[in-house]
């Protein structure tokens, strides 16, 4: 299902230091925080946020397919591809905390 970006998160990305509120497509700029972004401007935004989040969604697919990090870099540990300096640090971590 595709995320679908609100006017919300327009706002929050063209003026992060605003606190923004209210609803998703309906947000309210507060008083005293300057000139709030243009109808234009959100509509661009919006369609760059969207456009942003659906480019990225093999990354969402990936991520929980891959093994745990842990088990990466155990594996990592275990081929020897670390440098020796790295190696040496996670050896003295394993041989501080052996397996029972």
């Amino acid at each position: 299902m595709a995320n679908e970006i609100k006017k919300i998160d327009a706002y929050r990305s063209l003026k992060p230091d605003v606190d923004t509120y209210g609803y998703e497509n309906n947000p309210t700029w507060p008083e005293g925080a300057g000139t709030p972004p243009t109808e234009s401007q959100i509509n661009t935004e919006v369609a760059r946020l969207q456009a942003e989040y659906d480019g990225n969604k093999y990354r969402r697919d990936r991520k929980p397919l891959y093994p745990d990090v842990g088990d990466q870099l155990d594996d990592l540990y275990k081929q020897g591809a670390f440098s020796a300096d790295m190696a040496a640090k996670l050896k003295k971590v394993k041989d501080d905390n052996p397996k029972p």
